[in-house]
């Protein structure tokens, strides 16, 4: 035997090695929140924005942060306060008074789509709460254009919108929540799940009509931390704003879905249940090679509306939100 050859036993020792070396230079993302003076609500709010970036575990564990990554937050300008700041959130009424308007001239700026979520959560009394960034609170009425929309009445157009019921926080929810996680999944499979993940089965099945990818989408589809017990309340509530509703956005997402799938077909098979051998032995399912596809091609998510400037309709923001907006103007 060569002295070059490497053993299995060696090889993997090698690999466990390597795999304890990246996890001591990387930190859990509990003990990395903390090295960053956030609560973990917000540093998981932080990690969607992509204030904080994380690598996968080596070890199957999940996400991490390195070491290095923690280094270069700490050293912006500002930190901690500066951080705090593009991580703070705001319901209806703080909202309202950061723009100097009353909640409810604040809440119909949200149902039109001039202030996009970036989070939510069913109250005690059953309510949605939706929770909007500061930043962009701020932003928003700072910006002359939207000088009129803040004191004077809202415009006809608007006005129409509203009495016909138009309310697009849920769906405008839906499109910042594709883009912040895709922005974190490299694996295509995951990718398209992300995308199954806000269409009813029933829609999925028409695409997916491997109940093995099926089953590997479900596995694989991202849930929210505070998850409500099934057929709760709170879980019916919750499935209403996470699932699309409107014809155009259910078309869409299908049709992304279907070259997601395309995508994660190439990069590999659908794990499938293992083929038991006469002996009672089982053999795992072989994958022969295939390139790895690449990721999902979407519209650019826009994280901020902007009001018109004069009366009538609000002005469509280009990428994912402007065509989610479309279906309900």
């Amino acid at each position: 035997m060569s002295a070059n050859t490497i053993t299995p036993a060696r090889a993997e020792a090698a690999s466990t090695c390597a795999g304890r070396t990246s996890r001591r230079s990387s930190l859990a993302l509990s003990r990395a929140a903390r090295e960053l003076d956030l609560r973990r609500g917000e540093f998981d709010l932080a990690i969607r924005l992509g204030c904080v970036r994380t690598v996968p575990d080596e070890g199957g564990g999940g996400r991490r942060v390195t070491r290095a990554e923690i280094d270069r937050v700490r050293a912006e300008d500002g930190f901690p306060e500066a951080l705090r700041g593009r991580v703070e959130t705001v319901g209806t009424r703080d909202g309202a008074g950061l723009m100097g308007v009353t909640p409810g001239r604040f809440t119909r700026f949200a149902r039109l789509g001039l202030m996009t979520p970036v989070n939510w959560y069913v109250n005690r009394y059953r309510a949605v709460v939706w929770l909007y960034l500061a930043e962009e609170v701020r932003q928003f009425a700072a910006a002359r254009e939207n000088a009129r929309l803040l004191t004077g009445r809202t415009p006809e157009g608007l006005r129409g919108q509203l009495e016909a019921g138009v309310d697009l926080r849920p769906r405008n929810w839906r499109g910042r929540h594709i883009g912040f996680e895709l922005r974190q999944l490299e694996d295509p499979w995951a990718k398209a799940a992300v995308l199954a993940s806000l269409l009813d089965p029933a829609r999925i099945a028409e695409i997916v009509r491997d109940p093995h990818e099926r089953a590997h989408l479900s596995r694989l589809r991202p849930t929210r931390p505070e998850h409500p017990a099934p057929d709760s309340p709170a879980a019916l509530i919750a499935a209403r704003i996470t699932t699309a509703q409107d014809a155009d956005e259910i078309d869409w997402l299908q049709a992304e879905l279907a070259q997601a799938l395309i995508e994660a077909r190439r990069h590999r098979p659908a794990p499938r249940p293992t083929s038991a051998l006469p002996d009672g032995q089982f053999t795992l399912p072989s994958h022969p090679p295939a390139a790895i596809g690449e990721a999902v091609s979407l519209p650019r998510t826009v994280l901020s509306a902007q009001a018109p400037a004069t009366g009538g309709e609000p002005t469509r923001s280009r990428g994912m939100l402007g065509w989610l907006r479309r279906g309900d103007t």
